[in-house]
């Protein structure tokens, strides 16, 4: 990465940053019990959630979910296949009005330690409280400006705010570095393999609320975000019509936007990891 703009130079508000990193990091607005699949927790969702969906019984005859009132283990008990009984709910909750934008995507569902579970359609992650993992792309020009995009206004989350290059969740037909590659190409018609300096930047993780579930919905996602120089012969172009447009910056143009709000939350705790600003 290149830096023609000193960060020494770069005058952040240290209200707004401080702000902008609680935002990241939120309890919910209500309690939430654990989601749990044999011994692990996979999940979260309001107590009395799950009461609000019809599900009909599995083909052994027993129900997909099953209410735990135990002291030692308060929740929502998965019975039989993970992957089986999950999508089963999210059908229900799909059929009820609960669920978010449906996308026919199966993501992974993990345990606490990270091993996988099964996989879960993508509109049934926020209201289950399952935690997510999803890759960004910062790019920038070889003096150091940055290619950012605006969200399509039809999209489902975030409409109009501005993103990093690229930002997409990671499928469970994906590792992170497939989705990076696959991503790159869909939202910037960009190929990987020509783009310079390819670097892991880090991981970024956020838990808020969210409006999915009609309110009872939350958010628990991972980042992983890389950095790379886009040569100048290359312009970014949207392959799957989900980005408004895209634009570049130079970095005090970026901390005016910043600091305006006008880019998602993830978005902004990348860029300011990439500027330095502490």
């Amino acid at each position: 990465m290149h830096d023609s703009y000193p960060v020494s130079s770069l005058r952040v508000d240290a209200d707004w940053l401080r702000k902008l990193r609680a935002k990241a990091i939120q309890p919910p607005l209500r309690p939430r019990v654990p989601l749990w699949a044999g011994e692990s927790v996979i999940g979260s969702v309001e107590p009395d959630f799950l009461r609000q969906i019809a599900l009909q019984p599995l083909t052994d005859g027993h129900h997909p979910l099953l209410k735990v009132e135990h002291p030692d283990e308060l929740g929502w008990r998965l019975m039989g296949d993970v992957t089986t009984s999950l999508n089963r709910v999210a059908a229900a909750l799909r059929e009820a009005g609960l669920a978010g934008a449906w996308r026919n995507e199966q993501l992974v569902v993990s345990d606490q330690s990270g091993h996988r579970k099964g996989t879960v359609e993508r509109a049934a992650v926020r209201p289950l409280g399952i935690t997510t993992l999803a890759v960004h792309l910062v790019g920038q020009t070889p003096d150091g400006r940055f290619w950012v995009q605006q969200r399509a206004f039809d999209k489902a989350n975030d409409p109009g705010q501005w993103d990093t290059l690229m930002g997409g969740m990671v499928s469970a037909a994906d590792t992170v570095e497939t989705a990076l590659v696959r991503e790159t190409w869909e939202e910037a018609g960009l190929h990987t393999a020509d783009l310079r300096d390819m670097r892991y930047g880090g991981r970024l993780s956020t838990c808020r609320p969210c409006s999915d579930g009609k309110g009872a919905g939350y958010v628990s996602e991972n980042i992983d975000w890389y950095g790379c120089t886009v040569p100048e012969r290359l312009v970014p172009n949207n392959q799957d019509g989900e980005v408004e447009q895209f634009c570049l910056m130079d970095a005090g143009q970026l901390l005016n936007a910043l600091q305006r709000d006008e880019f998602t939350t993830e978005a902004a705790l990348i860029l300011c990891d990439v500027l330095k600003l502490t």
